[in-house]
C-alpha cells in the first residue's frame, strides 16, 4: 500500500499544537539551557561501578593482580569525570539554575568535591556488600556459592545499587539517587528508596514485589522475601491540604527480623523487634515485641456434603 503523502500536509500542525503545548504544561518539558543530568550517563556510571565493586564478574575477564590496579585505576579516572558533570548538572538544577548557566557559583567545582567524597567511600562500600553476598548464600539452601549470588541473584543487584544511590543521597545530592534506585526497580522489580537506613548482612529472597520505604530504618541479619511492603500507614497533610514531608512514615526493623512472602508491615512508629518472625500475607501496622513470631490465623475449613 502505498504512502499517501496528502495526509502528511497534518504533520506541520500536529507539531505547532504539540508545541504549543510546550508552553501550556511547562511542568512536564525542559527547555531551558541548562542541561539536566544525562539518563544513559547515570546508567554507565552504575554500570563501571559495578565493575568495580565485583571485579572478574562482569566486562572484563582475565583480571589479576599485575593488572587490577590498572584497571580500576582508569575506570575511577572515568568515573570521576563522568559524576563531576553529571553531579554538578543535578546541582545547578536543584539550585534553580535552569535557563541561566552563568550564575557565579561554580557548580563542576561542586560537582567534584561530592564525587571525591562519594568515590572515597566505595573501599568501605565494598566491606558491607561482601556482608550481603555472605548474607544470600547462608540464608538460600538452593545457593552453590557466592559467585552465583553476584552472578545471578536480583536481590543483591538491587541491594548494590540501592547502596551506591544512598551514599550520593547522604552527600544531599539531587536526581541521580532516585534515578539509580528506579533503573534497579524496572530491573529487577524490587523498589528500595535511597533514603532508607539498611545495615548489614541483609538479604531479599526471590524479591519481586518488595518495596522498601525512605524512612525504613532496617537492622543487621534482615532477611525479607517477595511481595514484602515496608510503607506508609498514611500521609499527613497541611491545613491547605499539602503533603507534609520530611516525617518519619515507614517501619523500623531491629536486628535478625525474617518478614516472609507479601507481608505489609506499615507506618513510621511501628517497630518490629529484633529477632521477630512475621509470616506470609500478614497485614501490620502496631509494633511487634522482640522474639514474636506474627501468623495469620488459619481459617476453618468448612465441607459440605451434597446429598
Amino acid at each position: 500500500m502505498a504512502t499517501d503523502f496528502r495526509l502528511k500536509d497534518q504533520l506541520p500542525d500536529i507539531t505547532k499544537r504539540l508545541v504549543q503545548t510546550y508552553n501550556d504544561l511547562g511542568t512536564i518539558n525542559h527547555l531551558g539551557h541548562c542541561p539536566l543530568p544525562n539518563y544513559d550517563e547515570v546508567i554507565a556510571v552504575l554500570a563501571e561501578l559495578q565493575e568495580i565493586l565485583y571485579p572478574g564478574y562482569r566486562r572484563r575477564e582475565g583480571l589479576h593482580e599485575s593488572n587490577v590496579e590498572f584497571y580500576v585505576g582508569e575506570l575511577v579516572d572515568r568515573l570521576h569525570d563522568r559524576l563531576t558533570q553529571q553531579i554538578g548538572r543535578a546541582l545547578r538544577h536543584e539550585a534553580g539554575a535552569t535557563t541561566d548557566c552563568t550564575e557565579n557559583e561554580d557548580y563542576e567545582a561542586l560537582g567534584q568535591a561530592k564525587t571525591m567524597l562519594f568515590l572515597d567511600r566505595l573501599p568501605e562500600l565494598r566491606s558491607t556488600l561482601a556482608t550481603d553476598v555472605q548474607a544470600a548464600f547462608d540464608g538460600d539452601p538452593a545457593c552453590k556459592s557466592t559467585d552465583e549470588v553476584i552472578f545471578c541473584y536480583p536481590g543483591l543487584e538491587a541491594i548494590t545499587i540501592y547502596r551506591l544511590a544512598h551514599l550520593l543521597y547522604q552527600l544531599d545530592i539531587p536526581f541521580i539517587p532516585r534515578m539509580m534506585s528506579e533503573w534497579a526497580h524496572n530491573r529487577t522489580g524490587i523498589d528500595i528508596h535511597p533514603g532508607a537506613t539498611i545495615g548489614e548482612y541483609f538479604f531479599i529472597d526471590h524479591g519481586t514485589g518488595v518495596v522498601v520505604g525512605e524512612t525504613c530504618e532496617i537492622g543487621e541479619h534482615v532477611k525479607i522475601y517477595q511481595g514484602v511492603t515496608l510503607g506508609a500507614l498514611s500521609f499527613p497533610t497541611d491545613g491547605e491540604g499539602n503533603l507534609v514531608r520530611g516525617q518519619k512514615r515507614h517501619p523500623t526493623l531491629e536486628d535478625r527480623v525474617v518478614i516472609y512472602a507479601n507481608a505489609t508491615i506499615l507506618g513510621g512508629a511501628t517497630v518490629l523487634g529484633h529477632d521477630a518472625v512475621i509470616g506470609s500475607s500478614v497485614w501490620i501496622t502496631k509494633s511487634v515485641d522482640a522474639n514474636t513470631t506474627v501468623v495469620l490465623e488459619k481459617p476453618q475449613l468448612r465441607v459440605r456434603a451434597e446429598v
